[in-house]
């Protein structure tokens, strides 16, 4: 698929886009600093194209709803960026807590949306992460290193959890032998995929795992 360029939408009202710049803002400055996540469904155009814009809108709904239940139950802040893209704002939230609750929810998102549109047809969201003060010292740096790490998501094919470019793909709690990546870099060109690919299908497996205990 086409690498999605990262953007800044101006589909919603300015006064939702200054509410919740105001609360990165203060979440940013505030003692523990913040995560945000922003979420953009995948292949939008793509949907409406081969289901019609009511299906993409149902889409939409669907993901929506989810997010607004994660804030509430996370006591996050939502906001809507544009017409498919999404925020969560996770004050005091450190980044590997919220890389993990990221994986979560895109699953959450994916089984949502399944529920919403017809069987046939597609429909994922890619998620990126950053954190203030790890990523970003202001609120617009925060925005766009969030915004770089979904255009990184996007890039390894979509339905995924990305972070800023230039990051360790490993979280600094999660160390890995020498041995460990050199397998992994193996097996990554054997099977011709990206390394940030199968961690992330290694990260789906232990979530599930554990998550039926």
């Amino acid at each position: 698929m086409a690498a999605r360029a990262p953007k800044r939408a101006a589909a919603v009202a300015a006064p939702a886009r200054t509410r919740f710049g105001e609360a990165v803002d203060r979440a940013v400055k505030a003692e523990g600093g913040a995560s945000l996540l922003l979420v953009d469904l995948d292949d939008l155009m793509v949907l409406n194209e081969a289901g019609g814009r009511a299906v993409g809108d149902a889409a939409i709904e669907a993901a929506s709803k989810v997010l607004v239940a994660t804030g509430k139950s996370e006591g996050w802040t939502f906001g809507r960026i544009g017409g498919d893209e999404f925020a969560l704002l996770a004050p005091g939230v450190a980044l590997e807590i919220a890389f993990l609750r990221a994986a979560r929810l895109r699953e959450e998102l994916a089984a949502a949306m399944r529920r919403a549109v017809p069987a046939k047809l597609k429909a994922t969201a890619t998620i990126g992460v950053a954190n203030a003060p790890r990523d970003a010292k202001t609120a617009d740096q925060l925005m766009r290193k969030a915004d770089l790490a979904l255009y990184a998501a996007k890039e390894q094919g979509g339905n995924a959890v990305g972070l800023p470019p230039g990051e360790d793909m490993v979280l600094k709690s999660s160390y890995y032998s020498s041995a460990q990546l050199g397998r992994l870099r193996s097996l990554a060109e054997r099977l011709k995929k990206k390394e940030a690919v199968l961690l992330r299908e290694a990260l789906d497996d232990l979530l599930r795992k554990y998550q039926r205990v």
